[in-house]
């Protein structure tokens, strides 16, 4: 009951009578109601991303990483893959959004935990919050509902 009240009194306006102003008192100013500063910048990321078409990271170093993950992972030594234009440009433009969604993921775990800058401490509760479906890793592994036998 507290509450409503303090909210009542909050909400009424006070209108000062022509007899109660006197000259020289000062004129009130309303300020207009601003946003917390950490909650602006998850929906600036989010709209210049989506007015920018370009891509936010540089697209060489970007197919060298490609290329090496390549050859690491699944090439065999004696061959060599060709690779479309349009192909990296798909990889490329994926892994930015799942790295703008990890990083707005970790923004709300930063504001949650009144943290001003993004750590490795915001970082990881995204990351497990979004699970194995995000991209995170095969869900073949460690999970036994996913065995088959």
């Amino acid at each position: 009951m507290a509450v409503i009240r303090s909210r009542l009194k909050s909400l009424q306006k006070w209108h000062p009578r022509p007899g109660d102003i006197q000259a020289g008192d000062p004129v009130p100013i309303h300020r207009q109601r601003r946003n917390q500063p950490r909650a602006t910048t998850l929906s600036d990321t989010r709209y210049r991303r989506e007015d920018d078409a370009k891509l936010l990271l540089l697209k060489l170093p970007f197919i060298r990483l490609v290329r090496e993950i390549v050859t690491n992972c699944c090439r065999p030594r004696d061959k060599e893959f060709t690779w479309q234009t349009q192909a990296i440009q798909a990889l490329q433009e994926a892994a930015e959004a799942f790295m703008i969604h990890l990083f707005e993921d970790a923004q709300l775990c930063a504001i949650h935990a009144k943290q001003i800058t993004r750590l490795h401490r915001g970082i990881r509760p995204a990351r497990r919050i979004r699970g194995i479906w995000a991209g995170l890793g095969s869900p073949l592994k460690g999970n036994s509902c996913y065995n088959a036998p």
